[in-house]
């Protein structure tokens, strides 16, 4: 009988680990606010990650291999009875094909990040209503990584997800909180849904796609085809960057991968890059540390 039990359990056990999305690591920094050893700092964090993990975000069946690691680091500046107000910094990986390497896929520093959390509620997400601005801030990071995990996969693939992030957006902002709203600045969670979903930045998410799946899935079989790749699909930058010059969303494609880049370009096969590297220096000056690093 007591084999049976473990049997089932591992079963039960296995059947969970294939059904998640998610393998994400919560981190809560209250320095700032001075009350740092507070137990309701790590109750939260232990909330967010257990919501995250827990739950099942997509239709889609992912292995436990196939779950997208992911990193949340909130730096609480100010805390005032249930509301907490401070920064998130969102990062998140995928493998890449035949190798043991991980590609930085997104990263986010949401400078202003403002929610209500009571200690040891529930974090409980419904698409059709508003969540509360803890959940909602979470699941909207969640559902974009999820929308550039895609793009990475299949042409255009993360639309689904980007739609699920707009109607998250679309409820936020009832609340008032700030980065939902078209008010909210130029680097806000509603600037950047709202571009990525536009027709002009369609050719953007094509990048991705050949920047993945015809460049660093394909390197590990063919380095020169690989880099041939990516450095055509880092040329339509552009005229991405004379449509949107200095965009928000370029700017957290770089946020990932200037430093992958820039090893990228000084590695494998010989090529003419040139070209290549003075373009990422005018379009993106703020990374020139990375490309000077560049060797060609």
């Amino acid at each position: 009988m007591k084999i049976r039990i473990l049997t089932i359990s591992c079963l039960f056990a296995a059947f969970f680990c294939v059904a998640q999305e998610f393998e994400a690591e919560v981190t809560i920094n209250a320095e700032q606010t001075g009350q740092a050893n507070l137990q309701v700092f790590k109750t939260l964090e232990n909330a967010i990650e257990e919501f995250v993990n827990s739950n099942k975000w997509t239709t889609v069946e992912y292995l436990p291999q196939e779950r997208i690691s992911c990193s949340f680091y909130i730096n609480l500046t100010s805390f005032s009875g249930n509301n907490f107000t401070g920064s998130l910094q969102v990062q998140a990986s995928r493998p890449v094909f035949n190798s043991g390497y991980t590609t930085t896929v997104a990263n986010f520093n949401d400078k202003n990040v403002t929610f209500e959390y009571l200690e040891f509620q529930p974090l409980v997400y419904n698409e059709n209503a508003d969540s509360g601005s803890l959940v909602n801030l979470v699941a909207y990071y969640l559902y974009t990584i999820l929308g550039i995990d895609g793009d990475t996969f299949a042409n255009l693939g993360g639309t689904t997800y980007y739609e699920q992030a707009k109607q998250i957006v679309n409820v936020a902002q009832t609340s008032g909180g700030p980065g939902w709203n078209a008010i909210s600045g130029t680097q806000s969670r509603f600037k950047w849904n709202d571009d990525i979903l536009s027709g002009i930045f369609t050719d953007y998410r094509e990048l991705l796609y050949n920047y993945h799946i015809k460049g660093l899935d394909v390197m590990e079989k063919n380095q020169k085809d690989g880099k041939k790749a990516i450095i055509e699909a880092l040329e339509g930058f552009k005229n991405l960057n004379r449509k949107r010059p200095n965009s928000y969303v370029m700017r957290t494609f770089f946020d990932a991968k200037a430093i992958e880049i820039s090893r990228l370009l000084s590695g494998g096969p010989k090529m003419n890059i040139a070209s290549t590297v003075e373009m990422l220096q005018n379009i993106a000056p703020s990374y020139k540390q990375d490309w000077e690093t560049i060797t060609f």
